[in-house]
């Protein structure tokens, strides 16, 4: 079991290292056609890598939870530029499938689909912070007492930064606060409120 658990979370940490150097390798590609910034791109696809971490005290959390994060995430924008000043804005929705590995209990994994609304905050094309609230679905077979049941509601709201180093890519941080429970459609309904860092690479097209 101990070589089980190494080996997911070996893996689960590969994966969007991999994904990085796919994307190095394809930059090239992707930079000798025409080049998308973020205030001309009508997409961008990220994938993000990190850690999460539970806060017992928060709110009814009880359970200590930490978690090795994977997240796919493809982002539209809706408009064109709004407003003036540092207030210039972008808006997107985004999609994500994360897939999370449970490190400190025995193994289990979280997966699901996330629907976010975005802002990006366009008053500069090298770097980009942006603010983004949603949520969706989410399986877990993490065997807790307080967890009372596999399907929960995800919910999440959080800030980064998008530091561009060509047109059409960037280097991101995300905080999100994270939140998961089953709405009281089974008992117990223990909530998981977590802290997640993730790290990652966009390119916009």
């Amino acid at each position: 079991m101990e070589h089980f658990t190494y080996t997911m979370r070996r893996t689960a940490f590969f994966i969007p290292i991999a994904f990085f150097l796919l994307c190095l390798w394809h930059s090239p590609q992707v930079r000798a056609q025409k080049a998308a910034d973020i205030r001309s791109a009508k997409s961008h696809w990220t994938m993000l890598g990190g850690y999460g971490l539970t806060h017992p005290g928060l709110g009814s959390t009880e359970t200590r939870v930490e978690t090795i994060e994977t997240v796919m995430q493809y982002g539209h924008f809706l408009f064109h530029e709004a407003g003036e000043s540092w207030y210039r804005v972008r808006h997107e929705i985004l999609i994500e499938v994360p897939f999370s590995v449970v490190t400190n209990h025995r193994v289990a994994i979280m997966a699901g689909i996330n629907f976010l609304a975005c802002w990006d905050f366009v008053y500069s094309s090298k770097v980009v912070p942006f603010v983004f609230a949603g949520g969706g679905p989410l399986y877990t077979n993490l065997d807790i007492p307080g967890l009372g049941s596999d399907w929960n509601g995800s919910y999440q709201g959080g800030l980064g930064v998008h530091y561009f180093t060509e047109d059409n890519m960037s280097f991101d941080i995300h905080y999100r606060l994270h939140h998961i429970s089953n709405a009281n459609t089974a008992e117990p309904n223990e909530p998981l409120n977590a802290s997640i860092i993730l790290f990652g690479i966009s390119l916009f097209r």
